[in-house]
């Protein structure tokens, strides 16, 4: 399976000053077997090592941290020798073991030649309890579940990722009704691995939900094993409302939903607890859609979306007599599922930050604007054909903006100020971006 973040670990080994790396993200998005692939794919020699339940690693780490001490140690540990130049480190489930993620500030200051990647499911959350961590000292990649041009990679599908790259439209659309299949496998399997390695493998929609129930049980027993007891209930409660609060008109985090007089404040920590985990994404609205748009941040008023389409649809037990039914699926529960599948696509959008407008009066609402450090813009998601956006079309008289976007299951289309794009070629929003 072919994962685009390999080429950034290609990128971070050629470096001659690099620093340890970590790959954050969810639980089971991948980050394991991507750091496994890549000591395959570009050493001579992996040693890998999980933190988690290993009492001899915390034990190694629990005195000094001479790295040269600790290097002898994952020797013996490992039964093999470790050579800076040619052996890929793995430390794996690296919060389990707060210490080890503070020596990582040692091995970059005095052996910078080790080469290091590390990873962390819960990484975030373990800085939050007070975890020392080596700032300055380590580098970063976040890994997410695969995108939508990444599952059609993995479903034999390259050439179609390529016509997309090239920007060839015409033939795009002459192929269309392939993406459009495709993209409702998608909003159905996500982009999980498992869920898409067992599909692409077996043609079995029934034993993807299978697996994808499984995240999902898996999820709900980390809520219990790694959060504070009494904010479990709340994350398990908050976690559930998702669906409802994305089926609603005005997408909006209503806390009400979760329980009738429900408060901000009851729910902060365990809000923090799923961002951390990578389990929710969170998308502020802003007051001004200028840059940059951090400081324009509402921090009051803010949207919810899962980690993957894919376990939103289980979430919601959606039948897969839906990918039938024509274009509906594109339109099912108020078009929560379109709007989940765009951010997810933003998300691994390197460089872009992602945040929603509506003005004071709530009137006029644009799904998501994008920053890229040089500009704002716009984006509009339609479920369907239906091009009608009296929002978009006020954005634009308020700000004048050079370019927007409109994403939907209408073709491709540049007009002067407008990009019709549709939402199998989201991919192409960062080149469109990147010419302006």
């Amino acid at each position: 399976m072919y994962r685009t973040a390999i080429e950034d670990l290609y990128k971070w080994k050629a470096k001659r000053n690099k620093k340890p790396l970590i790959i954050r993200g969810a639980r089971q998005v991948g980050k394991t077997w991507l750091m496994k692939e890549f000591g395959r794919d570009s050493f001579e020699k992996t040693v890998y090592i999980s933190f988690d339940n290993n009492q001899r690693m915390k034990d190694l780490f629990s005195s000094d941290l001479d790295v040269k001490r600790i290097v002898i140690g994952l020797e013996l540990y490992s039964g093999q020798k470790i050579d800076p130049v040619n052996t890929l480190l793995i430390f794996d489930e690296i919060q389990e073991v707060p210490k080890a993620l503070t020596a990582l500030k040692y091995f970059n200051e005095n052996v910078p030649e080790y080469q290091i990647v590390c990873a962390g499911s819960l990484l975030g959350v373990a800085l939050h309890q007070g975890t020392s961590f080596p700032v300055g000292k380590v580098e970063f990649l976040d890994l997410y579940p695969l995108s939508f041009t990444e599952f059609l990679t993995a479903m034999g599908n390259g050439q179609y990722v390529e016509l997309l790259q090239k920007g060839d439209f015409e033939m795009v659309t002459t192929f269309k009704q392939t993406y459009i299949d495709m993209l409702k496998y998608y909003y159905y399997l996500g982009g999980m691995p498992e869920v898409v390695q067992s599909f692409s493998e077996n043609r079995d929609f029934t034993e993807a939900r299978e697996i994808q129930q499984r995240i999902l049980d898996a999820y709900e027993q980390d809520f219990s094993k790694h959060a504070p007891n009494d904010v479990v209930p709340k994350i398990r409660m908050l976690w559930n409302s998702i669906p409802a609060q994305l089926t609603k008109e005005n997408k909006k985090f209503i806390y009400g939903l979760i329980k009738e007089g429900a408060r901000a404040k009851e729910y902060e920590q365990a809000m923090l607890w799923l961002v951390d985990c990578g389990l929710v994404h969170k998308v502020q609205r802003v007051n001004t859609p200028s840059l940059p748009l951090k400081a324009y941040e509402d921090l009051k008023a803010f949207k919810l979306f899962l980690v993957d389409v894919g376990l939103l649809s289980c979430m919601v037990r959606l039948n897969q007599s839906t990918l039938l039914d024509g274009n509906e699926l594109f339109k099912e529960f108020k078009g929560a599922l379109t709007e989940q599948y765009v951010l997810q696509q933003l998300k691994t959008f390197k460089e872009i930050e992602t945040y929603y407008w509506t003005n004071d009066r709530g009137g006029a609402e644009i799904d998501f604007i994008v920053d890229d450090g040089s500009s704002v813009v716009p984006i509009e998601v339609k479920a369907e054909t239906n091009l009608k956006a009296k929002s978009l079309k006020t954005y634009h008289e308020k700000f004048q903006p050079k370019l927007s976007i409109r994403t939907s299951m209408a073709d491709y289309k540049r007009e002067k100020w407008l990009l019709n794009l549709p939402l199998y070629a989201i991919k192409v929003i960062t080149d469109t971006i990147d010419e302006l």
